[in-house]
């Protein structure tokens, strides 16, 4: 009976070593098994367990567009327009930066250093006033995080030129 269960087992031995790999060498990040080409590449055999390695697609190429810079059929933009585009994005930016600004002076106001006052229920539940401060204080530190990223976009938008003034 104990034979009966090892020639089994010793086929089912024998036909995994059949169906092993050949060996297989790190060329870097490639992997190869063609031995004349390992050799003359300087690569190393890669010792243990097989090896499965699964082609990728490469991402495609993308070109740099700068949208101010082109309009939507891929032409290059006079200078003129450009001109008033950048004049148009400062304006905007601007008007941002003041509302953020506004925003700020109203959270700063509702805020009170870390004490706002306690609206309504919150008397009776501290948690309520907590939780409140605690949107309050997180509301700030966004706002200040957004007058920062408006103020850096405006450092990018080229100033409009004045006229010279004449002599």
């Amino acid at each position: 009976m104990k034979y009966a269960l090892l020639i089994p087992l010793a086929a089912t031995v024998f036909v995994a070593n059949s169906f092993s790999q050949e060996r297989i060498y790190r060329c870097g990040n490639e992997y190869t098994n063609t031995v004349p080409n390992a050799q003359t590449r300087g690569c190393k055999l890669v010792d243990g367990g097989n090896v499965t390695v699964v082609q990728g697609t490469r991402p495609a190429a993308s070109a740099p567009v700068r949208v101010a810079a082109a309009s939507s059929t891929g032409q290059r933009v006079n200078a003129g327009e450009q001109k008033s585009r950048d004049s148009d994005t400062r304006q905007i930016l601007e008007a941002e930066l003041k509302k953020a600004e506004a925003r700020q002076v109203g959270l700063l106001s509702e805020y009170n250093n870390g004490e706002p006052e306690k609206q309504g229920t919150e008397a009776r539940n501290y948690q309520k006033y907590l939780d409140r401060v605690a949107e309050i204080k997180a509301s700030l530190a966004r706002n200040v995080s957004d007058i920062a990223g408006i103020r850096r976009e405006l450092g990018r938008v080229p100033v409009a030129s004045a006229t010279p003034a004449a002599k």
